[in-house]
């Protein structure tokens, strides 16, 4: 996203503090500063960083306020140790996961996620009997029509030991992997086995980086509900499946097929940039492009359409829009964008997608378990009020 830079006194003035106090912030990493090119003896501050901030400050002073926004890209509502995002770089347990991209598998991931140290729960024998999903299933229904028909063969959390629980978690993602790929049961990484199934042995390291990539990203509306689920003491499956129908709703994984529909209505347009700024001047939001959690760019998505092979119209539908609108591409046209290069299934890009956050939701519920509370918040009731009972 493109950034509104503005000098240190209109910051302070945005804040509602001193200059003195803003350069403290700045000092203590709380707030980004950037040198004037024009003035080296200057520094700037993106305005909106520090409207964020201003916004998150008034909130602390109203807490019924705080807590309704808080569901809505707003304030923390609870504790993790998973993963983070902090001046557009997206931590895993700490680490960096753009650098740790570029080395780990999604089982080495699932192993730092779900706290398994030495253990490798993928090294045990898959032992379930699968069945193929009916074809007419979208490609949730039928990950989730799989972890329906085993649900009973794998424990409930409730008072278990998490150790004891990684081995049906590694069968979990297996399971998914299964049913949203037809890829046989393997004892291969995922991504080398998704590589030789579609017949792309060249592009398995591409898998390997997307699968990683994807594995957590904070407290989304799919985690979440896998969180809730947890929450009551429910099995893995069922918190993974209500990941999935979470995952299912058009703002949130049904995002990718609307990026899907935005490269194909762009390569019959004809004339790119007419068809881009006929939709911007429409006022409509072109998916695939922004995210609200990072101020600049996605580093997921710049990570990802690195290492792709070069596709001159995906190049050129990316440069088109950054010039008319402001915005760089986000993680969800980087995996259309994988898809369409390589020429892979239709649901390739949103299946990518949800195998490899099926790590996080489990190292989510896993971790709800361990904090042993139920996730039960109240509502501000705002209906009608009578004093008098109806007859």
């Amino acid at each position: 996203m493109t950034q509104r830079l503005v000098s240190s006194e209109r910051a302070a003035a945005i804040l509602g503090v001193s200059r003195q106090t803003l350069y403290a912030y700045v000092s203590r990493g709380q707030i980004r500063a950037e040198v004037d090119p024009a003035d080296p003896r200057r520094q700037l501050y993106d305005a909106r960083e520090l409207e964020a901030i201003a916004a998150r400050k008034a909130l602390g002073r109203k807490p019924r306020e705080a807590a309704a926004n808080a569901l809505d890209w707003g304030l923390p509502v609870l504790n993790s140790a998973l993963s983070h995002i902090s001046n557009d770089t997206l931590f895993y347990r700490g680490i960096d996961a753009i650098e740790f991209s570029r080395h780990a598998t999604l089982e080495s991931t699932a192993r730092l996620l779900w706290g398994c140290g030495s253990t490798d729960p993928f090294a045990l024998p898959f032992t379930h009997a699968m069945l193929q999903p009916p074809h007419e299933l979208s490609l949730v229904a039928k990950c989730q029509f799989i972890l329906a028909l085993h649900a009973s063969d794998l424990p409930t959390i409730w008072r278990r030991d998490q150790r004891n629980l990684w081995p049906s978690a590694a069968s979990i993602v297996r399971m998914l992997e299964w049913a949203g790929a037809g890829c046989p049961i393997a004892e291969l990484p995922v991504h080398e086995a998704l590589a030789r199934h579609w017949d792309r042995v060249e592009a398995a390291d591409l898998f390997r980086r997307a699968l990683v990539l994807v594995a957590d990203h904070e407290l989304n509306a799919s985690t979440f509900a896998a969180r809730v689920v947890a929450s009551t003491g429910g099995s893995l499956a069922a918190a993974v499946t209500g990941g999935l129908a979470a995952l299912s709703g058009p703002r949130h994984g049904g995002q990718i097929p609307m990026v899907e529909a935005l490269f194909e209505q762009a390569r019959q347009a004809g004339d790119l940039r007419a068809f881009i700024d006929a939709k911007l001047r429409l006022g409509e939001r072109l998916p695939g492009f922004g995210h609200p959690l990072y101020l600049n760019d996605d580093p997921r998505a710049n990570e990802l359409l690195h290492w792709l092979p070069e596709d001159r119209f995906r190049m050129e539908l990316s440069d088109v829009v950054f010039e008319l609108s402001g915005h760089r591409p986000n993680i969800d046209f980087a995996l259309v964008g994988l898809r369409h290069t390589l020429g892979l299934p239709q649901d390739t890009a949103l299946f990518l997608f949800l195998l490899g956050r099926s790590v996080g939701w489990i190292a989510h519920a896993l971790e709800q378990h361990s904090d042993g509370r139920v996730i039960r918040p109240r509502a501000s009731y705002v209906g009608q009020r009578s004093e008098t009972i109806p007859r």
